[in-house]
């Protein structure tokens, strides 16, 4: 049985809570439009604090999640996974209570409304209570709150997030935040009741006190250690991030809201609180941990560039799609596509650990469209090599190009980088070897006849190969018989009879597998006959306009069930799956083999490469997909 007040009133709305704040806005516009007077003006600034303190922890929650600025300040060094998001799903229902709160409080005092925009003395009475009486408040009812039943029936779902972050100071029960509103609501009404009170103080105390909890909810050491050097006494009036961190990791110490002068009265600060402030302060100039492999992915358009997990967490943590939130941000987006293009180096956008190695992904700042730009091409060569030293020099053992970073016209498939620094200690790696095995491995074993367009691109070729090899009858897309006859000659002399070359749409109407490298419309999908698989490894994928036929998604892979730490989806892909060149690199750097895989295919490694992935625990992920 729950406890009482340990759940949400409205758990089971989802997204419909938001409809609680109608009431506060119906009234505002209503006393707007249609009074002679404002007197309602409390409703619209009650709309607006909750407004601010939503973008309060939004902003320091991408602060925290930008992994280029604060990777070496990191205190936990954990990454925050999908269960974590998950459970702190609702973080905010903490703001929505203490909005109803508060407007219960403005409309029953109604004296509060003509308040002042601003009282210098209030600033310093609110700032008196809160020392005098929020903050041994909080720290007497924080502690109770770690007894055994309060512990148990409330608190510890505050401690159940096993990585700090600023979303997850919300994180907590519905008497803790009733509780939490009185700690704030004391020095506020109390201020106001002492006739100095003001709107600019309300404001201005919510949202530093918003601010600190994130701050110290925020995972990665701001302070620096200088300043307590400076000022002994200032450690114990202001937290830190280590300091709260260490209330997580070794309860029964550092309970205080704010001010760590209650611990030491309290007998409750943890000895090693400046200790570790100092280590993490120092720590934070150096470089961290590196990576055992890093997957070099670029951004793809202007509205995928915000499913980045730093701007929106929850939006990141599920696989891209288009949603009409995104939209009033675009003229943002392009004004940030100028300023990468202009001055922006490859960053590191998210991490996660498999059986003790770490994994990155490096985005290279540039968008899918400036790939095809022959001005842009020397650019982004040069952003791609930088990487690639870089993580040389770091000591990375596999680097993983993703999609356009290893475009044959670019750099030939990353041969350029290789034969330009032949000493390379870093493995270069395009993974389309595992990218292939993939595609040819989600054939059925009976397909006598396949269509292949895109079918003398690195891809196609290979395919072509492969099935030929298996006596299935390739027929290969392209108008250049030079290049056909070039990869038919690649073939065993026996096998060559089943690459025939097409030169038309028209040639496939007969055959149900379809395996698709390049762009199709509606058209000319129209010859495929009736019960037809689209199999494809084009970029974007082709549009399931076929309602009598079935579609493949891009070729991906599911990464061990042991991986620890991701939280955020690969582009479309499900949580927990990447595409299969990234999976070809994680393949690559558990195996520890030793050469690049740059360039064509060896068409020989596909059954090698695929049995290393099984092994591995790499899952392929079914692509069979049906129009409604």
């Amino acid at each position: 049985m729950e406890a009482p007040l340990s759940t949400w009133p409205w758990n089971n709305l989802g997204s419909f809570k938001y409809l609680l704040y109608g009431p506060l806005l119906a009234k505002w516009l209503y006393s707007r439009y249609q009074e002679d007077n404002i007197k309602e003006t409390w409703c619209l600034h009650v709309l607006i604090i909750c407004l601010l303190r939503c973008s309060m922890h939004h902003t320091w929650n991408s602060f925290s999640s930008m992994l280029f600025l604060t990777r070496n300040r990191r205190i936990n060094k954990d990454g925050v996974g999908f269960k974590q998001i998950d459970n702190e799903w609702d973080w905010d229902n903490f703001i929505l209570l203490h909005g109803i709160m508060g407007s219960l409080v403005f409309y029953m005092l109604k004296d509060l409304i003509n308040l002042p925009l601003w009282d210098f003395k209030g600033f310093l009475a609110v700032a008196i209570l809160h020392i005098a009486i929020s903050e041994p408040l909080y720290y007497f009812l924080h502690k109770r709150f770690h007894g055994s039943y309060l512990f148990n029936h409330y608190h510890s779902l505050h401690h159940s997030s096993p990585v700090l972050q600023p979303f997850t100071a919300g994180h907590a029960t519905l008497l803790e935040h009733i509780i939490l509103a009185a700690v704030m609501g004391i020095p506020i009404l109390g201020t106001c009741f002492m006739g100095c009170g003001s709107i600019t103080m309300i404001y201005g105390y919510i949202l530093i006190f918003d601010c600190l909890r994130c701050l110290g909810h925020s995972n990665f050491e701001i302070i620096p250690h200088q300043l307590f050097q400076a000022f002994p006494l200032l450690k114990y009036l202001l937290y830190t991030p280590t300091y709260h961190s260490l209330h997580h990791t070794e309860m029964g110490t550092n309970y205080c809201l704010f001010m760590p002068l209650f611990d030491a009265l309290g007998n409750t600060l943890n000895p090693k609180s400046w200790e570790m402030h100092t280590k993490f302060s120092v720590e934070s100039g150096k470089n961290g941990r590196v990576p055992d492999f890093v997957f070099l992915a670029h951004v793809v358009d202007l509205t995928s560039a915000m499913h980045v997990p730093f701007l929106f967490r929850s939006f990141g943590s599920k696989p891209f799609s288009t949603r009409l939130f995104l939209l009033p941000l675009l003229p943002i987006a392009f004004v940030v596509m100028l300023v990468m293009w202009a001055y922006s180096k490859v960053f590191l956008n998210t991490f996660y650990n498999l059986r003790g190695r770490l994994h990155q992904t490096w985005v290279v700042p540039r968008f899918g469209f400036q790939y095809f730009l022959p001005f842009a091409a020397e650019g982004i060569n040069n952003q791609i090599e930088q990487a690639i030293l870089r993580a040389d020099r770091l000591g990375v053992k596999v680097i993983s190009l993703a999609a356009l970073n290893k475009n044959e016209a670019l750099n030939g498939g990353g041969t350029l980088f290789v034969n330009k620094h032949p000493n390379l200690k870093v493995r270069v790696v395009h993974g389309n070897t595992l990218t292939a095995a993939v595609i040819l491995k989600e054939i059925p074993e009976d397909v006598t006849e396949a269509f292949l367009s895109g079918a003398t691109s690195k891809l196609g070729r290979v395919i072509a190969l492969y099935l030929c090899r298996r006596q299935v009858r390739v027929l290969m897309l392209t108008s250049s018989t030079e290049r056909f006859q070039k990869i038919q000659k690649e073939a065993p002399a026996e096998y060559q009879k089943y690459l025939v070359q097409v030169t038309k749409y028209e040639a496939a109407r007969n055959c149900k597998t379809w395996i698709v490298g390049k762009w199709i419309t509606p058209r000319e999908q129209s010859y495929a006959p009736k019960g037809t698989h689209f199999h494809q490894f084009v970029v974007p994928p082709i549009l399931s306009f076929r309602r009598d036929c079935t579609y493949g998604d891009l070729a991906a892979m599911r990464l061990p069930e042991d991986v620890q730490g991701l939280g955020s989806c690969e582009y479309t892909m499900e949580r927990g799956v990447v595409h299969a060149c990234h999976a070809g690199g994680v393949v690559h750097s558990l195996e520890g083999w030793t050469h690049h895989e740059v360039g064509a295919i060896d068409v020989d490694r596909i059954d090698l490469v695929w049995e290393a992935a099984m092994k591995h625990g790499l899952k392929p992920v079914s692509s069979l997909k049906k129009t409604d």
